[in-house]
């Protein structure tokens, strides 16, 4: 149980400028963007003009959110292709260092936007919840599967790459992430990976609900999670609504690194006097602070009830999304 309620390292600045861009995308695509408003963002991102061709129709926008229809000499520097589409950022001179980042997102935003254009539907159709049973059963019968096969969801990256079996990046309340059917439960995808429960193929969207809640409990320590093996745990992650947080998470979110380090030492160790020896602190001084978090927290993390609340608030602090930032710039 340690890996559920250890605590995410520190972003240093080139991942939290990462993090930044790929949370600005994904606002722009749960929030329904086109393809100018992919383009806008992209432009505003990087600076310069971002450019798309699909299906043999150009769109170019500049920085300032203005439609780019003279042609220049400018060389496409990073570019994506896939299918009947070609997405770019326009430079002069080498590429700027979050180029290949901002042109990937924009590039997963396409593939999104031309999927759901498919008359067919793609995967997504077969997790989708909202959609009635029926037409989840006609999307399973197109890839050859009853359904009352065991099947199960796999929750990745939405960059990572394919393995061959049906797949659909979808947008998620933790922004996107793809989506994998696994049929014999021989499938490795690069992790960080959250396995889903097995399920018949007609309730894959009850594995796909628990394949996100296991990918999001994945650290560099345990970089693959199985939702089955969270137990009753799933039933409350499950329940949890992760815009809202419960005031035990809302009291461990508050603490500060050190605290967070104390508390968890005070947890697990057998005694106030081993969980001194494993922090390095005077047994007085951890009394001390053991009495301060009880007053903190409203509990007492080392009793029975204490331990058990302490174990629950942490698992769903690891499910408590941040805020993502709106995109900035031209409407």
């Amino acid at each position: 149980m340690h890996h559920l309620v250890g605590r995410l390292s520190a972003l240093d600045p080139e991942a939290s400028e990462t993090l930044r861009i790929v949370s600005y995308f994904d606002v722009l695509i749960t929030r329904g963007a086109g393809l100018d408003g992919l383009l806008r963002g992209a432009a505003v991102l990087s600076g310069t003009v971002a450019g798309a061709e699909v299906r043999g129709r150009v769109s170019r926008r500049d920085p300032d959110g203005h439609p780019v229809t003279a042609a220049g000499e400018t060389r496409r520097s990073p570019e994506m292709s896939h299918g009947d589409w070609t997405v770019w950022l326009e430079r002069d001179g080498e590429p700027g260092p979050h180029d290949a980042m901002i042109v990937e997102r924009l590039a997963l935003g396409v593939e999104l936007i031309e999927g759901r254009r498919r008359p067919e539907g793609g995967f997504e159709v077969v997790i989708d919840p909202a959609r009635p049973v029926a037409e989840r059963v006609t999307h399973l019968a197109r890839h050859r599967l009853d359904p009352a096969t065991p099947v199960r969801v796999l929750a990745t990256a939405a960059d990572t790459a394919e393995t061959g079996a049906p797949s659909a990046i979808v947008p998620t309340r933790y922004g996107l992430l793809r989506a994998t059917l696994d049929v014999f439960g021989k499938l490795a995808p690069p992790e960080p990976v959250g396995f889903g429960t097995w399920v018949r193929a007609d309730r894959a969207p009850e594995s796909w609900d628990a394949a996100i809640i296991a990918l999001r409990l994945t650290d560099e320590s345990v970089p693959a999670v199985d939702a089955t093996e969270l137990g009753a745990m799933l039933l409350l992650a499950q329940a949890y609504d992760p815009q809202h947080p419960h005031e035990d998470v809302r009291a461990l979110a508050g603490l500060d690194a050190r605290s967070a380090e104390v508390l968890r030492t005070l947890v697990e160790a057998d005694s106030i006097r081993s969980a001194a020896v494993a922090l390095g602190m005077h047994h007085s001084t951890v009394q001390a602070r053991h009495e301060a978090l009880t007053h903190t927290l409203g509990y007492d993390p080392r009793t029975n009830a204490g331990r058990m609340r302490y174990i629950a608030a942490a698992l769903l602090q690891r499910l408590t999304a941040p805020a993502a930032p709106a995109p900035a710039g031209p409407a």
